[in-house]
């Protein structure tokens, strides 16, 4: 009956998308980019988020595709946590 957990469940929405900032510290900017179907002419329309996510060690940086999952408010504007980095930024 005794049991211990050793990671943290997640207990809000887990989102992906793409730093486009990190010039806070410890915190970047994530854009999350989404497709809505207008209801009266049918146009498929891009929309798109801005969310301040944690970034412990200032690992992250623009262009990366990241992870990010709903946490308890870290700040006025952050209640995101940064949990995996998908793909590194690529210079071109």
């Amino acid at each position: 009956m005794n049991e211990t957990t050793t990671k943290e469940t997640s207990k809000g929405r887990i989102l992906t998308g793409r730093v486009v900032s990190d010039k806070m510290n410890k915190t970047v900017t994530v854009v999350i980019e989404r497709t809505v179907k207008h209801p009266l002419y049918g146009k498929v329309i891009n929309r798109s988020k801005k969310y301040h996510a944690h970034d412990e060690n200032n690992d992250y940086h623009p262009g990366d595709l990241v992870v990010i999952e709903e946490c308890r408010p870290l700040a006025k504007t952050k209640t995101w946590r940064v949990t995996k980095l998908i793909e590194k930024a690529r210079l071109i």
